[in-house]
C-alpha cells in the first residue's frame, strides 16, 4: 500500500471536496477552543484554527494506522535501516541521530540503537574531561564554529536561542559561508588569543568549511598563533581531519547522523557545551530524549508531533497549500526556523518514493518565516489579503526568558507579545466583512499554536526534537526516504568544474566558465 491507494487517503480526498469554512458563524467557538488540543511535555497544542473537523482528525488519525508511522518512528530509533530507496543506489544506512541523546532512564535496548548510544556517550564523556580542561585553563571566552548546512544552521539556532544561559564571559559566532567577507567579518570580532575553533565537517572534504577552516590558520600564523592550540574538529573517524598533529581535540560523528539532524551530536555539542557548561548541554539532550520517546510511545490522538505532520498533510495534500510560514513569538529563536528550513525542505522535498518511483502527489512544502511580531509588519498583509493562503505555526511561551518586563499601558511586554500570537490565529480563521473591499479579510486561514510556559535548554531539546520527528512522520506516510540529500550534489559538482577553470589561473572570464558547463 502506498499513500495515494490507503483507504483513509480516499476518503480524505471526499472530505476536502468540502473542507470546514472557519468563517461560518459558531464554528471558532470557545468551546472549540477548548476541546481542540493536546498536551504533554509540558507543552500545548491548539488547532481550533486549522480547517479540521473531527470526521477529517478521525480520518488522518486512519492514515497514520494505514501508514503504520508509531512501528516506523520506533524502527527509526531502534536502528534499522531506512535511509534506502528499493533498486536503486542510495545510503542505505540507519538514522540513529535520536541516539547521540539516549543516554536517560528507559533507553532503546535494541543491539544497533544500543552500540550507537555507547558510541555517542564515550564522545559526550570525552568532550566533559576536554571542557573541564577549558574551564580550569580560563583564557578562552570565545568559540567559532565553522561548518556549513547542517553543521552551522542548527547549532547557530540552538546558541541563539540559549544566550540567557550562557556562562558569564562566553560567546559563540559563526562561520559558514565560502564568502570571504563571512570569515573577516568574525574574526575582527573576537581576540583570537581566547578563542577556540571548531571546524565540523563528516566527511572532512566539505569545500567551503576546509577554506575557511585554511582562512583561519593563515591568520592565526600570521598573529603567530599555533593553530593546533586553538582548532578543534569534528568529523567522521578516519577522515582526512581525524588528525591529533593538526588539531587540538577531535570529537567524532557517523555517517547514521545526518547534518540536519546532528545538532544534539558532538557537531552541536561543542559549541553548546563551551557556552552552556556540560549541565545545559545535558538538559538539551534530557529534552530531546522525553520527546524522543513520546514520538513513538504515545497514542495517536495524544502524540504531539504526529498530529502536527497529520494537519500538515491535510493542508499540503488535501487542501493543496504549497507554504508553511513557521512563526515563533520569540526573538530568541530568530535563528529556528532558518534551522527547520533545512530540516523540512532537505528531507521532504522529494520526488521520487522509497521504491524509486515517481509520486503523484505533493511532498515536503516550502517552509520560511521570522519571529513575530516582527513579522506582523513585514508579510503579514499578504498572508491576510494575499490571493494564496499559507498555513502557520506559531510558536509561543507564557513567560520571557530574561523575566526583565514594564508594565506600558497598564500591559507588560510579553502581555502584548502573546496577545498578538493569539490575535492573529483568530483574525486568519475568521476574517472580517465589510463595505470597503479594502478592509475586507477573506480569513479561513489555518493555523495552529505549540505553546508551552518557557524558553530554557530542556524546553528547547524538546522543541527541537518535535519538529525533526513531525517530518519524519510526514516523510513515512508520503513513502519517501526523509534522510538523503541527493539534491544538494548536481550543483556542486558543477561549481567544482569552474573552480579547476580559475585554478592557477587568477581571472578567468565569468561568462566562459558559465558557458563551459552547457
Amino acid at each position: 500500500m502506498t499513500f495515494l491507494t490507503y483507504r483513509s487517503t480516499k476518503k480524505l480526498n471526499k472530505l476536502s471536496q468540502h473542507p470546514l469554512d472557519l468563517t461560518k458563524k459558531n464554528v471558532v467557538t470557545k468551546s472549540r477552543i477548548k476541546k481542540m488540543k493536546i498536551e504533554a511535555l509540558g507543552f500545548q497544542l491548539l488547532y481550533a484554527t486549522e480547517r479540521v473537523d473531527e470526521k477529517v482528525l478521525s480520518t488522518l488519525f486512519e492514515l497514520s494506522k494505514d501508514a503504520d508511522v508509531l512501528r516506523k518512528m520506533k524502527e527509526m530509533q531502534e536502528g534499522v535501516i531506512i535511509n534506502r530507496i528499493e533498486g536503486v543506489e542510495s545510503e542505505n544506512r540507519s538514522v540513529l541521530h535520536t541516539a547521540t541523546r539516549d543516554f536517560f532512564e528507559e533507553r532503546m535496548t535494541a543491539p544497533l540503537a544500543k552500540k550507537a548510544a555507547d558510541l555517542a556517550k564515550k564522545e559526550y564523556d570525552k568532550l566533559a574531561v576536554f571542557m573541564e580542561k577549558i574551564h580550569k585553563n580560563g583564557s578562552y571566552t570565545d568559540i567559532i564554529q565553522v561548518g556549513i548546512g547542517g553543521s552551522d544552521l542548527g547549532p547557530r539556532a540552538l546558541t541563539t536561542a540559549l544566550e540567557r544561559f550562557h556562562k558569564p564571559g562566553r560567546k559563540a559566532h559563526f562561520i559558514s559561508n565560502v564568502d570571504p567577507d563571512d570569515s573577516i567579518s568574525v574574526l575582527n570580532r573576537v581576540d583570537l588569543k581566547k578563542t577556540l575553533i571548531v571546524v565540523v565537517s563528516k566527511s572532512g572534504e566539505t569545500l567551503e568549511t576546509l577554506t575557511n577552516e585554511a582562512f583561519i590558520r593563515d591568520r592565526l600564523k600570521k598573529m603567530s598563533l599555533d593553530p593546533k592550540k586553538h582548532i578543534i574538529s569534528v568529523t567522521g573517524k578516519g577522515s582526512p581531519m581525524d588528525d591529533p598533529s593538526r588539531y587540538l581535540a577531535s570529537f567524532y560523528i557517523w555517517d547514521y547522523i545526518g547534518g540536519r539532524y546532528s545538532v544534539t551530536s558532538m557537531v552541536g555539542g561543542v559549541t553548546l557545551s563551551f557556552v552552556l557548561g556540560m549541565e545545559g548541554y545535558h538538559k538539551v539532550l534530557w529534552g530531546a530524549h522525553q520527546m524522543d520517546r513520546h514520538a513513538f510511545m504515545a497514542k495517536e490522538e495524544e502524540n504531539l508531533p504526529l498530529l502536527s505532520a497529520l494537519l500538515g498533510i491535510w493542508n499540503r495534500n488535501f487542501l493543496h497549500l504549497p507554504t508553511v510560514a513557521i512563526i515563533p513569538y520569540s526573538q530568541a529563536l530568530s535563528r529556528f526556523t532558518a534551522h527547520l528550513q533545512q530540516c523540512d525542505m532537505e528531507s521532504n522535498g522529494k520526488h521520487i518514493d522509497s521504491f524509486g518511483k515517481e509520486v503523484e502527489f505533493e511532498t515536503g512544502p516550502i517552509i520560511w518565516g521570522e519571529p513575530g511580531t516582527n513579522g506582523q509588519h513585514s508579510f503579514y498583509q499578504m498572508i491576510h489579503q494575499g490571493t494564496t493562503t499559507v498555513p502557520l505555526e506559531f510558536i509561543g511561551f507564557k513567560t520571557s526568558q530574561f523575566g526583565c518586563d514594564l508594565k506600558v499601558k497598564e500591559t507588560t511586554s510579553q502581555q502584548k507579545l502573546l496577545a498578538n500570537l493569539f490575535a492573529q490565529s483568530i483574525a486568519l480563521a475568521v476574517g472580517q466583512k465589510s463595505d470597503n473591499p479594502n478592509k475586507t479579510f477573506y480569513g479561513n486561514r489555518p493555523s495552529r499554536i505549540l505553546l508551552t510556559s518557557h524558553l530554557d535548554p530542556e524546553t528547547m531539546g524538546k522543541l527541537l526534537a518535535f519538529y525533526e520527528h513531525k517530518v519524519a512522520f510526514q516523510g513515512f506516510i508520503w513513502g519517501i526516504n526523509s534522510f538523503d540529500q541527493e539534491g544538494v550534489q548536481l550543483g556542486k559538482v558543477l561549481a567544482g568544474k569552474i573552480i579547476d577553470l580559475f585554478a592557477g589561473k587568477g581571472e578567468f572570464p565569468l561568462g566562459s566558465a558559465y558557458l563551459s558547463l552547457l
